[in-house]
């Protein structure tokens, strides 16, 4: 195997980012296409551990661990995250030989962060007609029955029977509310300027009447950033959906982050600054049997659960020329809300709107 070779003008004319180690897991050396992918310079990379490079989870750790020998094939590991010292985690899959000498040769072939389409778009249309038909038939029976609970109401005494009433009050009622979710009757509103962080702290007071003490919310928010064009109740409601599955899924930390990110391609567009929004969570994750259905309309994985959160969020992503898009494990958790920035030639203020994304972070950080 290569793992204990010396460095060779071969290596540094392939495109495949190449690293090997020696028997005691430590750098040895790598190729240019490996230094250049991780954004080091190759240098600096000798004689760091391997294992030290993993940004999330232990999957390269474990590999290293497990004994071996040239003999073996090579082992395939899925979505390794690596960075260098802090820096922007880089994402492959990759495979891991062993050499004669104890070393390894790892051999990466990069992915993009947040994998394959987007699974709303690839909803059938006829599914999509299907159950908004479905909503529209529902109305006038639920109506009745709303009716109907209500005169029961006037009539019932107290006791069991009262308690029965109210209950088909309540469910009635919680399946106007999914009707009215599945068919978002509300027609969008004009985007006008706003400050990302006003919407954050919205959603952040939200969060505590809903949660309380029994979750920390953390704010990392970069207060240079400019005003975002937007719809900013329809932002809320998405964001508090990302925010409130979190809580359900028992999270005991949950981050909301704003960054700058520059020349970003969202679908077919390449912007020159977009906003990536982040929110992390320290709960259970995104079930593995959902992995592939987790935005489409009533999915869920809650029994309670009505499965619209996530597919309304992403379509107010849509609506703003954004995505919405996820990474996933036990006790991690990030949903990125990226949307462009206008050009700043398109950017105009509206009166009484004045406050800034400094303001906001400023204010933010008051006690």
């Amino acid at each position: 195997m290569l793992a204990a070779v010396p460095p060779s003008p071969v290596f540094d004319a392939l495109a495949t980012p190449l690293v090997w180690t020696g028997a005691d897991g430590r750098i040895r050396d790598c190729n240019l296409a490996f230094a250049r992918w991780l954004g080091v310079g190759r240098r600096r990379l000798v004689e760091q551990p391997l294992a030290a490079l993993e940004v999330e989870g232990e999957t390269l750790r474990h590999a290293l661990r497990q004994p071996g020998d040239e003999s073996d094939a090579p082992l395939r590991l899925r979505r390794l995250a690596l960075a260098f010292l802090g820096g922007e985690p880089r994402f492959a899959d990759a495979w891991v030989s062993r050499g004669g000498d104890g070393g390894v040769l790892l051999e990466a072939h990069p992915v993009d962060e947040f994998p394959g389409a987007d699974p709303a778009l690839a909803m059938p249309l006829a599914l999509s007609a299907a159950l908004r038909g479905l909503a529209h038939e529902l109305r006038n029976p639920l109506a009745g029955l709303k009716g109907a609970a209500q005169l029961l109401a006037r009539r019932a005494g107290d006791g069991e029977m009262r308690e029965l009433v109210a209950l088909v009050e309540s469910e009635v009622g919680r399946l106007g509310a999914l009707v009215d979710q599945l068919l978002s009757p509300q027609a969008p509103q004009p985007h006008r300027p706003l400050n990302i962080h006003g919407v954050l702290e919205h959603v952040l007071r939200l969060a505590e009447a809903d949660a309380g003490w029994a979750v920390r919310m953390i704010r990392d928010y970069d207060p240079s950033l400019p005003e975002l064009s937007g719809d900013a109740d329809r932002l809320t409601q998405a964001i508090w959906n990302l925010v409130r599955n979190a809580i359900q899924a028992g999270a005991a930390n949950v981050t909301l982050r704003t960054r700058a990110a520059l020349a970003v391609r969202i679908g077919d567009e390449v912007h020159a600054m977009a906003l990536r929004l982040e929110v992390v969570d320290d709960g259970r994750g995104v079930p593995g049997d959902l992995v592939e259905q987790i935005f489409l309309p009533l999915v869920s994985g809650r029994a309670d659960g009505s499965g619209l959160g996530l597919a309304l969020a992403q379509q107010v992503a849509r609506e703003h020329r954004g995505a919405l898009v996820y990474r996933s494990r036990p006790g991690h958790t990030v949903f990125t809300l990226q949307l462009p920035f206008p050009p700043l030639d398109a950017a105009t203020a509206v009166p009484g709107d004045t406050q800034t994304g400094a303001d906001a972070a400023r204010e933010a950080a008051r006690p």
